[in-house]
């Protein structure tokens, strides 16, 4: 069996000869982002969750010329990838089991998102704030009565709510992160879990 980092630099290579075809140009105008030029030439400078990347056939790499963790170029890659033809417009919040294809990964994101801020962040709520600030996170236009409310933008099409009561007497600290309906044009469950993640270890380390 090839060792798992072989795989997933198979994978990555196999995205990147995808990208080839692609209109950058025209994903800029779609997707958001910018058409840029770096030291690899003509590339996509797209940010998730508040950190910017530039995407080409040749590679990804942050603005130091680094290539990411895996998640985020797999995430980049897909999400140009499955630019829709038509962009949705119609915005309706729904939690991330009620996306399309979510069954198999709905465990997986309550334990290793929203379970995994709440195990951060409970009786911390100010730090959860702070968290989010750094992340630019700003108030959602939603009517919910939370003891916070946030939103944040995964990528620039991809805008997420988090939603965070805090412990009290009678209940336990809870935490839920909605995503419009409309996300699973853009990115696939697999990667929408994958960037659900990326956000709670960010918050994580905020706090370091």
């Amino acid at each position: 069996m090839e060792p798992q980092a072989t795989v997933f630099e198979k994978y990555y290579i196999d995205y990147l000869k995808q990208l080839e075809s692609l209109d950058f140009d025209a994903m800029a105008l779609k997707l958001g982002g910018q058409v840029k030029k770096n030291f690899q030439g003509k590339c996509l400078r797209v940010s998730l969750l508040g950190q910017s990347y530039d995407i080409s056939p040749r590679g990804i790499t942050d603005l130091s010329g680094k290539k990411p963790r895996y998640d985020i170029c797999i995430i980049l890659c897909r999400h140009l990838l499955m630019c829709p033809a038509m962009l949705p417009h119609a915005r309706q919040w729904v939690a991330f089991r009620d996306l399309r294809d979510s069954g198999p990964l709905v465990v997986y994101f309550r334990d290793n998102v929203e379970q995994a801020i709440v195990r951060v962040f409970a009786g911390k709520i100010d730090q959860l704030k702070q968290g989010m600030a750094f992340l630019n996170g700003y108030p959602p236009d939603l009517d919910v009565r939370y003891d916070l409310a946030m939103q944040v933008d995964g990528l620039p099409k991809i805008p997420m709510v988090l939603l965070f009561n805090d412990a009290d007497e009678s209940f336990p600290a809870e935490c839920s992160l909605l995503f419009e309906k409309h996300v699973e044009t853009y990115l696939d469950a697999e990667c929408i879990a994958m960037l659900g993640y990326r956000l709670a270890s960010l918050l994580k380390h905020s706090r370091k």
